[in-house]
Formats: C-alpha cells, structure tokens, sequence
C-alpha cells in the first residue's frame, strides 16, 4: 500500500449537554434539570478564564457543521476521512463545544466540589452514549469509558467490565487524587487487575492540575476582579507534570511489576519529557552514594523503571511538533502514538495533512508507519486488514513524507 495507515490516539466526542439526559438513569434526571444550567455557566466562565472563549468563537466560524461530528457519526466519518484518519481512540469533549459529560465527570474528573454518586451517574451516562457512536463505525473507533475510580474501586472494576462488554478499548482514571487514597495503595489491585485482564488501557489525559484557585485566585471572579498574573502560562506549564505523575506512583509502588500486562497511556501530556522523566527514575534506582542512607526501597522492583515504561507505558502524543519527532527514539519509538485531537481547536484539523509534513518529512517509513498507527493498532486492538481498504483510499501519501 503506497499509504500510511493513519489512527488517531487522541480524539474527544460529547453530546449537546441537554441530551446527556436520555443516558442517565431516570432517577438523576431531575438533578440534572437543576445542574444543567448550573454546569453550562461555569464552562462558559473557565473558558473565559483561560483565554479559549474569544479563540473558540474566532475559530468556529465556518466548522459549525464539521464540528457537530463531536457527536454525529456520520459527520464525524467525512471529518476524519478528509483528515485522512481511518482510526480513532476517542475521549470525552468539553469546553470547545459545551459537551463535557454532566456532573463532573468530564476529562480531568475533579475529586473537590462533586457528588461522587452523581459523577458516577454521568460518567455511566458517557459511556453508554460512546459506546453507541463506536458500534457504528466498531472498526474505526475505539472509545473510552470513564471511570471515577478514586470513590469505589469495586464499583469501578464493574464498570471496566460493563465498558468491555459494551464493546470499549479503554478507560479514562483520576490524574489527581486530591485527599483520596494514591495509586500506589493496595486497595487499587482490583483495578489493575481487572484493567490487565480485560484487555483495557488505562489513561490519564490531560486536564487535572492544582485547585483552580491555584493559577486565578478566587474563581468565578468576583465581580470587576482580574485573575492573578501568569495564572495560563503556569497551569499549562505544570498540567503536562499532573498528567505524568500517577505514572512515577505506579512504577516505584510496583503496580507494574505485579501487574506486567496492564497498560497504561498519558494522552494529550506532550512526550518531550520522557527521556529527562526516566532518566531521573533511573538515577534514583541506580545503587549510588547519594542513595545509600535511603536504605531498601528498590528490592520489590526487577526491572530499572524506564524498562516498566518501555514495556507497559504508551504516549497519546497529540499534534507531534518537530522536536518530539526528533526525539522519538529517546521517547520511544515503540511507545509514541500520534494524536490530532478532532474537534479542538489546538489539535492539527482541518489542517492535519500539512501538520504531518511538517512534523514528519524525512521519517523513516517504517518508523512513520508505526508512529502514525501502528502503534496505536497494537496498543488497542484495531483490525488492520479490516481498515487497509480505508487507509488506500484516504491515507496520507507516502511519497509525499520522502526527504
């Protein structure tokens, strides 16, 4: 085939916030009429805060149709066909078009100020919205299911097993545990095992940082007030290091030792840290004389921790820059997955043929071959054969990424 087969590692979808309703169970329903509102304003005042309101208008008009395929399948096929996208894994949305998933159970699943009976209600909700969108395209899309699994790790094990019998690839977990229990504790094997048994990849995507009164100050803004100098450019400077955390958690805490078929990926997190991350993890396990007071703390490990990473560790590396493309063998060739995250306005649509010549012209085919999807085929379990009809026809051209 004179085409790359192309998947998607990190791609969002979300209802209009008013049809969420038709998926919850009846008895939240009431809530979520008083909620609803409640919820609507205070994504309009994030999207304010962070600086996305005026950039989402700006860049909207035009895509109204295009964008609707957040949540339409059909539209959403003519989206990727024309990004040249025969696969896709696929998260829940938010601000870009109202269509976060109710009651707090959107991508950064907050642990402050929710009801963890209502953002279980929602996240099921999601679920059995995402898992219908993926049963009408089963070869193109691999959802992800959302799973608080900080409140109750036995209703979360069910709920792997409900995503997996709905025919989902994956899960979306906490990235910040706030005053709740870390990964490390015990009480989360269940989980990993379930995960692990499964077949299902666990995610931490982008979104979860400090409280929000961290970065602005009081929030929502009291009226006239103006939020805290820099507060943007330090929230997107430390997200990237929330995303990333739980991992050092589950390395040194041995899950992955234990556990050594789960499978675990950081999306939308950037990859430029990785060499520096596991770097540092192995200096610390490394025997040394600036280790040799700490006593025994490596012995329950087998492996150094950058090989846990490499053998367990996937990167949903969206809109890849130049400089991660660069460093993709110190990331790890194996472990890096391309992402365009359709509908977002920081993702490469509609523009994502242009992106990958820029990002990739000169890339050795077979490393661009598995960066670009196979990667993400061996991590999720896409049928290749079933796609290779749909990458000749819309895949990128291979000629055209030849230095």
């Amino acid at each position: 085939m004179d085409r790359f087969l192309v998947i998607s590692s990190d791609c969002h979808a979300g209802l209009p916030p008013e049809r969420y309703r038709d998926y919850l169970d009846p008895k939240y329903r009431p809530v979520f009429d008083q909620a609803l509102p409640i919820q609507l304003e205070a994504t309009r005042a994030a999207g304010k805060l962070f600086l996305v309101h005026d950039v989402n208008e700006a860049w909207r008009k035009g895509r109204e149709q295009a964008l609707t395929g957040a949540w339409d399948g059909d539209e959403r096929n003519r989206v990727l066909d024309a990004d040249g996208i025969a696969g896709e894994v696929i998260f829940p949305d938010g601000i870009t078009e109202m269509n976060m998933p109710p009651f707090g159970a959107g991508l950064s699943l907050p642990t402050e100020n929710v009801v963890p009976e209502l953002q279980w209600a929602g996240a099921r909700a999601h679920n059995r919205w995402i898992a219908e969108l993926c049963q009408m395209a089963p070869e193109r899309r691999a959802g992800v299911a959302v799973v608080p699994a900080l409140w109750d790790v036995d209703e979360a094990v069910r709920e792997l097993r409900a995503a997996r019998a709905a025919g989902l690839r994956g899960a979306l977990i906490p990235c910040a545990w706030g005053k709740l229990a870390p990964y490390h504790h015990p009480k989360y094997d269940p989980l990993w095992a379930a995960a692990q048994d499964l077949g299902l990849v666990l995610h931490f995507h982008s979104g979860a940082a400090a409280p929000i009164e961290d970065y602005f100050g009081a929030f929502p803004p009291p009226e006239g007030s103006a939020p805290l100098p820099g507060a943007v450019g330090i929230y997107i400077s430390e997200v990237a290091w929330y995303c990333a955390r739980p991992l050092t958690f589950l390395i040194w805490g041995g899950v992955l030792e234990r556990f050594p078929r789960l499978r675990l990926a950081v999306t939308e997190g950037t990859s430029i840290w990785v060499p520096e991350y596991l770097a540092l993890l192995d200096f610390r396990y490394d025997e040394n004389h600036f280790t040799a007071k700490l006593g025994d703390y490596r012995s329950h490990l087998t492996m150094r921790p950058s090989e846990y990473f490499r053998r367990q560790v996937f990167l949903g590396a969206s809109c890849m820059p130049r400089r991660e493309v660069e460093a993709r063998h110190a990331i790890g060739l194996g472990n890096v997955m391309w992402g365009s995250d359709y509908p977002h306005p920081e993702g490469t649509w509609p523009e994502t043929r242009a992106h990958m010549l820029e990002a990739f012209r000169g890339v050795p085919e077979d490393e661009l071959a598995a960066i670009l999807g196979g990667n993400a085929a061996r991590v999720y379990g896409f049928d290749v054969e079933k796609l290779a009809p749909l990458a000749a026809r819309i895949g990128p051209e291979k000629s055209l990424f030849r230095a």
